[in-house]
């Protein structure tokens, strides 16, 4: 059940960027606004809602942030913005896959804009099937392990229904099925663990490794890119590089 955290790896990488660029929110709360408009406010009766909620929680995100974005979403001024979720499939330095997830109120804009970055930092977007096949949807919490050993988190993971957990240095991550999110991130919440990230997304089947400096600042150069990207919701890859690379070339 235990192993590397291929997870771990992309949440140093997008912790370093979202401190640095300060979006993260402004991102999440457009995910609960485009979850609210579609099924309502009701997180009871909007499972998209919940989850876009559940996210927000995990990356500490303040509660008038949250019910600010629930109002905008029901409300009657809606700024004239409908969202729609795209999913961009390409490759990036060494032969890394991505998974580029949108959610855009003009796809005109934002087709064109994820080409450009793609072009300019060594990628290839592909056609839509290209990439997805490498990947399952999961649910995905990454978690501070401090204060806990190697053992008790492998039966929390039980106890809260997670399919898998793995570790690497101070964090571990959970996986699940992705409709058994709410279940899963309230049995971990129960044992008071630190969420790092908390969301439905996609798993790399395998890892590819970066062996070259140069080529891993090339793809962390398209990552940092395309999360800078007002529609992109996230990026999903699967490569492996050592973590003092990441540290050192997102500092």
């Amino acid at each position: 059940m235990a192993g590397h955290s291929h997870s771990a790896n992309i949440a140093r990488r997008k912790g370093a960027v979202d401190a640095k660029r300060g979006k993260v929110f402004s991102k999440l709360a457009r995910g609960i606004i485009s979850a609210a408009r579609q099924g309502g406010g009701d997180p009871e009766a909007n499972l998209k809602l919940r989850y876009a909620i559940e996210k927000a929680r995990a990356a500490n995100m303040p509660k008038d942030n949250i019910e600010r974005a629930i109002k905008r979403g029901t409300g009657d001024d809606k700024d004239g913005s409908e969202f729609e979720e795209l999913l961009f499939e390409g490759y990036g330095p060494a032969g890394v896959a991505l998974l580029v997830a949108c959610l855009t109120d003009n796809r005109k804009r934002t087709a064109p804009d994820i080409r450009y970055i793609f072009d300019r930092s060594a990628g290839n977007l592909g056609a839509t099937g290209s990439v997805a096949f490498q990947f399952d949807s999961r649910s995905i919490f990454v978690v501070s392990v401090e204060g806990h050993s190697e053992e008790e988190l492998m039966e929390i993971a039980l106890e809260a229904g997670a399919e898998d957990v793995q570790f690497e240095d101070d964090v571990a991550t959970f996986y699940g099925k992705p409709e058994d999110f709410i279940a899963i991130k309230t049995g971990l919440e129960g044992h008071g663990l630190e969420f790092l990230s908390a969301e439905t997304g996609y798993v790399p089947q395998n890892t590819i490794n970066v062996e070259s400096k140069d080529d891993a600042a090339k793809l962390l150069k398209l990552l940092e890119a395309l999360d800078e990207n007002e529609d992109v919701q996230n990026v999903y890859t699967n490569y492996d590089m050592p973590a003092e690379w990441i540290e050192e070339l997102t500092a």
